[in-house]
Order: structure tokens, then C-alpha cells, then sequence
């Protein structure tokens, strides 16, 4: 009886330690106490890229006046009622769009103010003095992808044109327990097409001084499993009916052997 009450502490001591070992790898942030943001100041601006979709508005005090500028498209819903909307604008491999009137822009590599800027720029000549267009543009298609380990891998949009890495991964229901989250992958693509890879690691606080804490649109976050779910992959249904199957012999065994003693 002693001897089962010692095994049984050494046990349970055990189960004490492997959680706490196992907790430092899940929470994230962990040395955010001591580890300094200053690094992380200034406010995210995003760029235009190649392959992206602008909704742009032209306002003046005349609304006639802006009417050319402001193409509208016809749409028709499920139940077949019309209406109109707003015309996109698709950003080409040459960084272009082409705007009403004005014809082509280049805007790649623009953040929105300064890509509002330079249309404003563009139509003034096609208006009165007294007009003083407003120009406003959004990043309609602004969206990134999260895949891997986490409970809902999808593309989530943003619609705020911001999104950070723990707010996208917090959209697909946040990592599962078999996520590495000292090395979460970024798939990036740059102006030109070029792609890279970057590392991230969700449990060191200083990733929010890091230039990839805010993603860039059509960003891929991609979740690797841990060395549990990656070698339990390996392990077919089979094998786990043969470990069932080894489980009950052994605890059949264990019983006659307590039975036989007494």
C-alpha cells in the first residue's frame, strides 16, 4: 500500500511538471513585462499592390460635376431586385489603374492618402476652381489566408485595411493545441512577385516590434504541427486498435497477477 502511494505522488509530481513545461510553450507574449515596444511606434499604413481592387469616390459641390468621374455598375441580387453600385478599379502587374477621364494612373506603392492625393491631382483640370474635389479610396479586396494548425483555417478580410498576426490568427479561431507557435510561417509577396518567408514566434513579446506583426494583404499564415501531431500522423487506425488492443491485455495481466498474489 505504501509502496502504490509513493508511486502514485511520483506520478502525479510528474503530470505537475510536464504542464508547466507545456504552458511556457502555449502562452503567448510571455516576456511582455519586460521587453521593449518603443520600436513598435508609428501608426500601420498600407500599400497599394499589384492585383489589388479600389473603390474610389469623387465628391464636389456640384454633384453633377463628379458624375463622370463616378462610374457606377448595375447588380442584381438572388431574388432579382437591381441596383447599382460603385465601380472597382483593378490595380495591373504595371501598378496602373484606369480612372474615368483622367485614363491610366499609376498607384502601386502608394499608401491610400497619397493615392488620394494624386487623383484629386488628376481631376482637378477637368473642374471648376470653385469645385474642390474629395477624393476617397478603399482597399476593397484587402484580405489575408490562415492555414495549418489553427480551428478555422480560412481567407479573412480586413476590412479596416489593418490587420495584425494575433488578430488574424484570433479570425480562424486561434491555434490549436498541436500548433507550433514559436515558429508560425509568413508567406509574403512583394511589388515585383517576388515571394519570401519569414518566422514568427507568437510566445517572444518582441514580435510586436516586428515589421511583419502587421500584415500586408494576400499575406499566408501557415501553422506548423508540433512533433505530437506530426509523428501521431504516422499512426494509422491499425496501429491504434493494436495499442487498444495491448492496453487491455496488459491491464487484464496486471489483474490476474494482483489476484494470483492474494
Amino acid at each position: 500500500m505504501k509502496k502504490s502511494l509513493i508511486l502514485f505522488v511520483s506520478f502525479a509530481f510528474l503530470l505537475l511538471i510536464c504542464s508547466c513545461a507545456g504552458s511556457k510553450k502555449v502562452a503567448y507574449l510571455q516576456n511582455a513585462d519586460v521587453a521593449s515596444l518603443a520600436d513598435s511606434k508609428g501608426l500601420y499604413d498600407a500599400r497599394i499592390m499589384p492585383k489589388d481592387m479600389l473603390t474610389i469616390t469623387v465628391s464636389t459641390i456640384t454633384p453633377e460635376a463628379a458624375k463622370p468621374f463616378n462610374l457606377t455598375v448595375a447588380n442584381t441580387s438572388e431574388s432579382g431586385a437591381a441596383s447599382s453600385g460603385s465601380q472597382s478599379y483593378l490595380v495591373d502587374n504595371d501598378g496602373n489603374i484606369n480612372f474615368p477621364v483622367v485614363g491610366h494612373v499609376h498607384v502601386v506603392g502608394l499608401t491610400k492618402s497619397q493615392c488620394q492625393d494624386l487623383i484629386r491631382d488628376k481631376v482637378k483640370p477637368y473642374l471648376a476652381e470653385t469645385e474642390n474635389p474629395v477624393v476617397t479610396v478603399r482597399m476593397s479586396s484587402y484580405r489575408v489566408t490562415v492555414t495549418g494548425e489553427v480551428n478555422r483555417p480560412g481567407v479573412f478580410p480586413a476590412t479596416t485595411e489593418k490587420i495584425s498576426v494575433l488578430e488574424a490568427l484570433a479570425s480562424a479561431g486561434d491555434l490549436t493545441i498541436y500548433g507550433k507557435r514559436d515558429n508560425v510561417m509568413l508567406i509574403r509577396e512583394d511589388v515585383t512577385g517576388e515571394k519570401s518567408i519569414h518566422r514568427l514566434n507568437l510566445n517572444d513579446a518582441n514580435l510586436i516590434n516586428s515589421p511583419y506583426y502587421y500584415l500586408q494583404q494576400n499575406d499566408i499564415v501557415y501553422v506548423e504541427p508540433n512533433k505530437v501531431k506530426a509523428s501521431g500522423s504516422s499512426i494509422g487506425p491499425s496501429t491504434t486498435l493494436w495499442f487498444s488492443f495491448l492496453g487491455i491485455v496488459t491491464s487484464v495481466a496486471a489483474l490476474v497477477v494482483n489476484i494470483v498474489r492474494k
